[in-house]
């Protein structure tokens, strides 16, 4: 009897001893699995980070493979140009623009081609730093995981997990470390997801750096070709030059005619300004004369009206009155500024100065020739009070903004039809017209057509367009490059 009691106490006592010791071995293989569960926020951030990185990153794509987009039609568009000038047996000054045009569009070209060389430079070195990162946190997690499940397989984890719920003194307890045992399984289930998640991005990681090297080796060979083509514009351009330079004489003749129908332009654009300055000042003077006069009538019947009631006053006499008719309100006056503009005219001006920078173009095409003096060949320079935007035959020319036709006039050599549209105390200019559709004292809207681009006789079609600003006395020339809407 006494052997079963001592023998029963030993299994007691081996039971409780392997119950500590699960408990124990539990605690470890939870604090390892804890630690590792510290260490998931820490890996879930980097993943976080990368994914911000790749969303900048698309965004700077995004916003190069624009760029590319509208480079590469506006070379497809110089080139229709080029093209129409091109049929032309002998060289002109509007094919030496237009491959100038040309050129400098195939630089940018290139340019872009740099930058997304760059930009793939940043990308990959990125996407290897992320990848390196993500390796050593993997490994770092497998290490955990490993030791965790080292500790956890030193015993029967059925009989465990049995003996350290059953060893609870109270329910309360049980469901303490029922609770616990099922948060040390959940955790160890999240663990493996995770770490298959970041496998599953590493793979990724690796595919996006062997694509991005291809386009590396892409862009590369796409560079030396452009290079090619900018080197075949150039040859183009110095043989233009030189046909140019060989015809000097009659290119400065050509120069001469321009500058001849510049100042007839100027003139004509001169005399409408200063007469619609004399007529706004006479306007200001007549309301001047008009708020005077209102003025003066009022003070007078003020004096009448007081007179009479003195009078009645003194006589002390009840005189039964008819009421006096209503008197008809006046009609409301134009209220005009010193200058002399209406309401009207003062809203439209601010309009469109708030405008600068987001005009539309008057025809689609580039600007052949800027704004002010620059050398068109060697020792040959030539003005331009606005800009001459070349485009394609019989484009139609549409109005910048809301206005009112000031003149419509025809210069035969080189401006051919012009139009004059007023926009309060601003004025627009559209000239080398073939055809005009609008006419004196029209109001136009915004992008309104008002006539048909001319083709001159070596296939050139462009448009002069100017910008004014009415000043005391005269106006003065604006740069239209810095009005319209970049392209």
């Amino acid at each position: 009897m006494l052997n079963k009691l001592f023998m029963s106490k030993k299994r007691f006592d081996c039971y409780a001893k392997n119950t500590a010791a699960a408990r124990k071995s539990d605690v470890r293989s939870f604090q390892h699995n804890t630690s590792l569960a510290f260490k998931l926020p820490v890996l879930i951030g980097l993943v976080l980070f990368i994914s911000c990185f790749s969303a900048m990153a698309q965004k700077s794509r995004q916003q190069l493979e624009k760029e590319k987009r509208e480079n590469m039609e506006r070379l497809q568009e110089l080139q229709g140009i080029l093209k129409q000038t091109t049929e032309q047996k002998r060289s002109s000054l509007g094919q030496l623009k237009a491959i100038k045009q040309q050129i400098n569009a195939q630089n940018r070209k290139i340019d872009l081609i740099n930058d997304d060389l760059k930009l793939m430079d940043s990308e990959l070195t990125e996407l290897q730093q992320a990848k390196v990162a993500l390796d050593k946190d993997l490994d770092k997690l497998r290490d955990e995981y490993a030791r965790m499940i080292y500790n956890a397989s030193k015993r029967n984890n059925s009989l465990s997990e049995l003996s350290f719920l059953f060893s609870a003194p109270t329910f309360n307890q049980f469901l303490v470390r029922y609770k616990y045992l099922k948060q040390y399984t959940d955790e160890r289930e999240k663990q493996v997801t995770q770490m298959k998640k970041v496998q599953s991005l590493m793979i990724a990681k690796s595919n996006s750096i062997s694509n991005k090297k291809k386009d590396q080796e892409n862009a590369l060979k796409t560079r030396i070709a452009e290079s090619k083509n900018l080197e075949q514009l150039k040859g183009e351009k110095d043989k233009v030059v030189q046909e140019l330079s060989g015809r000097e004489a009659e290119i400065k003749g050509e120069v001469a005619e321009v500058r001849k129908a510049n100042k007839q332009l100027e003139n004509a654009l001169t005399r409408i300004i200063q007469r619609e300055i004399e007529e706004r000042r006479e306007r200001a003077r007549a309301a001047a004369r008009e708020k005077a006069a209102r003025e003066r009538a009022e003070r007078e019947a003020a004096a009448k009206a007081a007179a009479e009631r003195a009078k009645e006053k003194d006589n002390n006499e009840e005189i039964t009155k008819a009421e006096p008719p209503a008197a008809k309100p006046e009609p409301k006056k134009e209220e005009l500024n010193n200058e002399g503009m209406n309401e009207e005219e003062v809203t439209l001006a601010a309009s469109f100065a708030a405008n600068r920078g987001r005009l539309p173009w008057p025809v689609p095409g580039f600007i052949s020739d800027g704004f002010g003096t620059k050398e068109v060949i060697k020792n040959v320079y030539q003005e331009n009070q606005g800009v001459d935007i070349q485009t394609t035959a019989n484009a139609a020319v549409r109005a910048v903004y809301d206005g009112i036709v000031m003149d419509v006039s025809n210069e035969p050599t080189v401006m051919k039809n012009f139009i004059f549209v007023q926009h309060g105390d601003f004025y627009t200019v559209y000239a080398k017209l073939k055809s005009v559709n609008v006419r004196v004292g029209q109001r136009i809207k915004a992008r309104e057509p008002i006539g048909v681009v001319a083709t001159n006789g070596d296939g050139v079609s462009e448009v002069n367009f100017q910008i004014w600003k009415e000043n005391k006395n005269t106006a003065s020339k604006l740069n239209p490059e810095v009005w319209l809407r970049p392209r």
